[in-house]
């Protein structure tokens, strides 16, 4: 496929996760996250005045963006997203920043917007994410993850991928073995093998996610510690792991616990991200029903990086 539909929904932080899960429901295989935009944003644009919503110089405004091919399915995923959009505003008042907008994109446009706003980043005390198209000398005792996102979900630039790498750093340890749950770009594997983890099995249900992140892989030269399957959420794993990562949104989060038990070891590592702070509570109670406890958060921006452990 090589012609896309974008469709961005300005939110209030509140209701991103609905939003998202709205676009997941319509067939988006990930969403594309941008936190936060300034009030000022929609106000230079002329976009404010659609908006009936009072005017906080702090309010933050979150970009929740799907992508859908552009076939014969395209306008009955567009009035279902716009009716589920419809519903929520019934159920919890305006949320939404003027309207939907929908823009044309081609793989090829995708993957050069990315190079307009994907520049070299450090995350924690010793990882470097790295475009492939930007030049970078690592330092003494820096690992380089170098990535091309392509059409999968993932740069490290986010809250919920920062935190979650800067944590893989204190926890990981040299014979671990990990699972990473809906890998999009593979980045979080990739930052586990750099920080010592002896073997990687990272899924994704999107086959190209998985073609991406094999790319990834192999351009890190750790094909030989990280392997990448498609697969529904822990489908696809055999075995036990020391730690399981998931930076997804919290309601897949919360499907995925029943089977958390089964495949963590007895004195093995869940780190859940991808959940804002209205949530923790939610999928913290979740996690109790399966016997597994809070034992760290870390909170940046609105969100969190929750670390479980069994009880």
């Amino acid at each position: 496929m090589d012609n896309w539909i974008e469709v961005n929904v300005a939110v209030t932080h509140e209701a991103v996760e609905a939003v998202s899960e709205i676009l997941t429901e319509a067939g988006s295989k990930g969403v594309a996250i941008e936190d936060p935009q300034l009030i000022n944003d929609l106000r230079s644009s002329g976009t404010w005045e659609l908006c009936d919503i009072p005017e906080q110089e702090n309010t933050e405004i979150v970009t929740v963006s799907g992508y859908y091919a552009d076939d014969e399915k395209l306008d009955g995923r567009l009035a279902q997203i716009e009716e589920e959009l419809q519903a929520v505003e019934e159920r919890i008042g305006k949320y939404r920043f003027g309207n939907t907008r929908f823009r044309k994109i081609s793989e090829q446009d995708w993957a050069n917007e990315w190079k307009q706003y994907f520049h070299v980043t450090h995350v924690g005390k010793s990882l470097v994410i790295k475009p492939s198209w930007e030049d970078y000398t690592a330092q003494e005792g820096e690992h380089v993850i170098e990535i091309d996102p392509g059409m999968a979900f993932g740069t490290g630039t986010h809250h919920t991928t920062n935190m979650m790498m800067e944590r893989l750093e204190k926890i990981m340890h040299a014979d671990a073995t990990v699972f990473d749950v809906g890998t999009g770009s593979g980045i979080l594997a990739i930052a586990a093998a750099l920080c010592g983890a002896k073997e990687v099995k990272a899924v994704d249900i999107d086959g190209v996610a998985v073609r991406v992140a094999q790319e990834n892989v192999a351009n890190n030269h750790l094909s030989d510690k990280i392997a990448v399957r498609e697969g529904d959420l822990l489908h696809g794993t055999e075995g036990q792991a020391d730690v399981i990562i998931a930076n997804i949104i919290a309601d897949i989060i919360i499907m995925l616990l029943p089977d958390i038990p089964g495949k963590l070891k007895d004195d093995g590592v869940f780190l859940a991200s991808g959940i804002i702070e209205e949530r923790m509570a939610d999928v913290e109670a979740a996690a109790k029903e399966q016997g597994l406890q809070l034992d760290a958060v870390d909170r940046r921006g609105g969100w969190v990086v929750m670390q479980f452990v069994k009880a």
